[in-house]
């Protein structure tokens, strides 16, 4: 069974859309779109409307609206073009239509810092507007990531890792007090994403090494729970569970001592125990660790899963499907991956002689609420 707590592999088939979306409209300089004082609109042609089927999952919708734009010819200037190409990008690689990605993605320039993309060369469109690249992060994340869904990983990791350094010399020749703390705030989760993508792609071939040292290397910068887990699930992964343990133990303590109540970490440290104690097979202790978190957040999703996960260990294949299935039902937006619903499909054919009736009911279901990018081959039918 698949095991969400893990840095997922590359790319997450049912990634955030919001937080997606909301790096396309960025743009790389000055980050217009947190300005108080100025629309999405404002910014770009119904750019609030992409924003908002972006966050639907519309991604055919989206297409539709960015082939009817190019063709009534509604996009006036230069990065509104990137704007929508970064949509049409994004969106035909949620609907895993990667060759049609790629000739989209060939429009560009290869060289991404061309003057073509600066602000600066075209001053009859932006007579005010500070020099700097017009590229939107997205799109940067993107050019590096399609190599990857083509079969070429080693381009792949070449062009995030460059992205790497490139976010992180941005960071540096900012001049932090002349901008404002969301700015600052976006560049670190931009760093963040980054880190995290090559993290996967390198757990994805069980390199280990790399993840200890890129790990090793952001939490010697920033102590932060989530990272000392991630180094945690690492170690699981090939076998040092002491040294998971001796981590899972300085999250529970750095949490401990701090003034932080946050539902979000207390359940972080509940998961981890749960995690020790699935190792070890003792699945009653992980069922109770699980259940305190759901009882403190019924969206989450990880502790969801892996608690019908060990209930299906200790055979009770009725009430594993009955916690699958009322998360199911509670919050849809939230449980519906495909991590979840391969899961409840095994505990289907597991437990009816007539699965294959009861996969269609769910499928029939699925089709009706869930986004476009979803993998409807994961039920199996």
């Amino acid at each position: 069974m698949d095991m969400p707590e893990s840095p997922p592999p590359p790319p997450p088939v049912n990634s955030s859309p919001i937080s997606t979306a909301t790096a396309a409209a960025d743009m790389v300089d000055d980050d217009p779109l947190s300005s108080p004082y100025a629309s999405l609109n404002s910014h770009c042609h119904e750019l609030s409307t992409l924003q908002d089927l972006a966050c639907r999952g519309a991604w055919q919708t989206i297409l539709d609206k960015v082939a009817r734009s190019r063709s009534l010819s509604l996009l006036t200037k230069p990065h509104e073009h990137l704007i929508y190409l970064t949509f049409n990008l994004l969106s035909l690689v949620k609907l895993r239509r990667y060759s049609d990605a790629q000739s989209e993605a060939q429009t560009l320039d290869e060289d991404l810092e061309s003057d073509q993309y600066l602000y600066e060369s075209y001053p009859d469109h932006y007579p005010t507007r500070k020099p700097g690249s017009m590229i939107p992060f997205a799109l940067r994340w993107l050019h590096a990531h399609l190599p990857f869904t083509l079969g070429d990983r080693q381009l792949s990791l070449d062009r995030l890792y460059s992205l790497l350094h490139f976010i992180r010399s941005k960071r540096l020749s900012q001049n932090q007090e002349s901008i404002g703390e969301t700015s600052l705030t976006l560049w670190k989760k931009r760093d963040s994403f980054v880190v995290n993508t090559i993290i996967s792609h390198h757990l994805s071939q069980k390199e280990f090494k790399v993840c200890l040292s890129l790990l090793k290397a952001e939490i010697a910068k920033n102590d932060d729970p989530l990272l000392l887990s991630k180094l945690g699930y690492v170690e699981m992964q090939y076998g040092d569970l002491d040294g998971a343990k001796r981590n899972f133990e300085a999250v529970e303590k750095s949490i401990a001592g701090s003034e932080n109540s946050d539902v979000g970490f207390k359940n972080l440290v509940s998961r981890n125990k749960a995690l020790m104690f699935l190792v070890a097979k003792d699945y009653v202790s992980a069922v109770r660790e699980y259940e305190e978190c759901i009882d403190r957040d019924g969206s989450d999703v990880v502790a969801i899963n892996n608690k019908a996960i060990c209930l299906m260990y200790l055979r009770d294949l009725s009430d594993s499907i009955k916690v699958l299935e009322n998360a199911l039902e509670r919050v849809p937006t939230m449980a519906l991956n495909e991590t979840l619903v391969v899961n409840l499909c095994s505990m289907y054919e597991l437990a009816y002689v007539n699965h294959a009736d009861v996969k269609k009911t769910l499928s029939t279901w699925i089709a009706r609420v869930a986004p476009d990018d979803f993998d409807t081959s994961c039920t199996r039918i």
